[in-house]
């Protein structure tokens, strides 16, 4: 997603702008990710007073939404004509509107309907509630904990990447397998509980060899940017690699990547692996900040990336250039693990940089996230209408990969799967393992992972994390 905020001259609507500010990420759809997504609220101007009385009924939010779509939408002319009257609530309404968009994957669901207060979280850390982890069903349709955030409940209680839930305990009750959950179809939310403190499950764990019981509560945690620290691979006779595991663009990301780079130019790192297997975006600040550190030497004055509109708002349109920042790298090669939760943010950067490094995407295609929201508000009212508004070009005016990057045919993937039942360091786990082949032999090296038929299932993080808990509540985890 990317937003923005300034007062738009239509008494009704209220419009974010401050460009640096703005954010490209990926709210949660039912499927992996977590993009850390949110409305610069702070940067909110009052808007003018409305001469008529201020509305905040359905009938008022349907104008407001046909009014802000008509004006701003991405693809305005190719909105379905609808009669608002058909539809009970605005929600239904813009996704009439909207309809034509995501039948070929442009817009499924990108734009849509909250509350200011709802929206309004803070992007500076990527806060929520919850355990503290994500998960995923393997190969053998397992159950397991795919990432752990550290200092959060489930990392306090010395849980890892790989282990397998083998049953859970529902508000105080007996133990649940597994199966047993999904043959009674048991919802997101009862599976997890609602989004609130001190919501408390108990987990069944199986670790190779050992079988042992945790209890987490739910508490605020914030999702660190990094999972782990920056690691270098060293090799023999050649310089190191460097790796790094990115969650999100947060605003939290912006020290770590300066330290990132300090340490990989000191180690006189050229290769590189960006792991961004479940990053749904977030900042494009930080995106720019990371551009700016892989390519501003290479690229300094060249155009980094464009934010082009519909031909109603041309004036809006925005272009980036790269920049030399304070501590840069000269990555000859990159190497970047990507999956179908890496979005936004995340294809952004690749796709500025491809023109002027090497890449290599390892994994699985794209989420196919090529445009941007802008955050517009009702005035007087708590409705705030998410819409995609713009589209992102890289400086060779090269984007619109909605069936993500791969599809486009400018990029090359190594296939791997997400081995989740290896740390993300392991240099075992097919990801890394492939990545890593292709920096040494410069070729595609399948392994005994990649060649097999995977049932590996994308799923989000645990319940409470979504920004949308709309869209999945009541939905099973077991059908994904």
């Amino acid at each position: 997603m990317m937003e923005n905020t300034a007062t738009d001259r239509q008494s009704r609507v209220q419009k974010a702008i401050p460009i640096l500010l703005l954010t490209l990420g990926l709210f949660s759809c039912g499927g992996g990710g977590g993009g850390n997504d949110g409305a610069d609220a702070g940067a909110t101007t009052n808007p003018p007073v409305a001469d008529d009385p201020i509305s905040c009924d359905v009938s008022a939010e349907k104008e407001f939404v046909r009014e802000v779509t008509n004006d701003w939408y991405l693809w305005y002319d190719e909105l379905a004509d609808v009669d608002p009257a058909d539809y009970d609530d605005a929600s239904a309404y813009l996704s009439a509107l909207t309809a034509p968009l995501a039948v070929d994957g442009r817009d499924p669901g990108f734009s849509f309907l909250t509350t200011v207060p709802a929206d309004t979280v803070s992007l500076s850390s990527g806060a929520y509630i919850g355990f503290g982890f994500r998960y995923a069903f393997d190969a053998t349709n397992a159950f397991r904990l795919s990432d752990i955030f550290e200092g959060g409940p489930a990392a306090d209680a010395a849980l890892r990447r790989g282990d397998k839930v083998a049953a859970i305990a529902i508000s105080g009750g007996e133990f649940e397998s597994i199966s047993e959950l999904a043959a009674r179809d048991a919802t997101l939310e009862e599976v997890f509980g609602a989004p609130e403190l001190n919501v408390e499950r108990r987990f069944r764990i199986e670790r190779e060899d050992q079988i042992f019981d945790v209890t987490l509560l739910k508490r605020e945690l914030d999702i660190p940017a990094f999972a782990g620290e920056p690691l270098l691979i060293s090799r023999e006779g050649n310089d190191p690699i460097g790796y790094v595991h990115f969650r999100a663009f947060t605003e939290n990301a912006e020290p770590l990547l300066e330290e990132m780079a300090r340490a990989f130019r000191d180690a006189k790192v050229t290769d590189l692996i960006i792991d961004l297997r479940y990053n749904g975006g977030g900042l494009l600040s930080v995106a720019e900040q990371m551009l700016n550190i892989f390519a501003g030497e290479l690229a300094q004055g060249s155009e980094s990336f464009r934010i082009a509109h519909n031909d109603k708002r041309v004036s809006e349109n925005t272009s980036v250039n790269f920049f030399k920042p304070s501590v840069s790298l000269r990555p000859t090669r990159i190497a970047f693990i990507v999956s179908g939760a890496s979005a936004s943010a995340s294809e952004l950067v690749i796709n500025s940089v491809a023109p002027y490094i090497d890449t290599v995407l390892v994994g699985s295609d794209t989420r196919g996230k090529a445009v941007g929201q802008y955050a517009f508000d009702q005035t007087g009212c708590d409705t705030r209408l998410r819409l995609v508004a713009f589209e992102v070009l890289n400086g060779e005016g090269q984007g619109r990969y909605y069936s993500g990057l791969v599809a486009t045919g400018r990029f090359t993937l190594c296939p791997a799967e997400d081995d989740i039942t290896r740390e993300f360091t392991d240099s075992n786990e097919d990801s890394v393992k492939t990545a890593l082949a292709w920096l040494n032999t410069s070729s595609c090296a399948a392994t005994a992972v990649a060649e097999r038929t995977s049932s590996y299932k994308r799923l989000p993080l645990d319940w409470s994390l979504a920004k949308q808990p709309q869209e999945i509540q009541g939905r099973s985890p077991w059908n994904q």
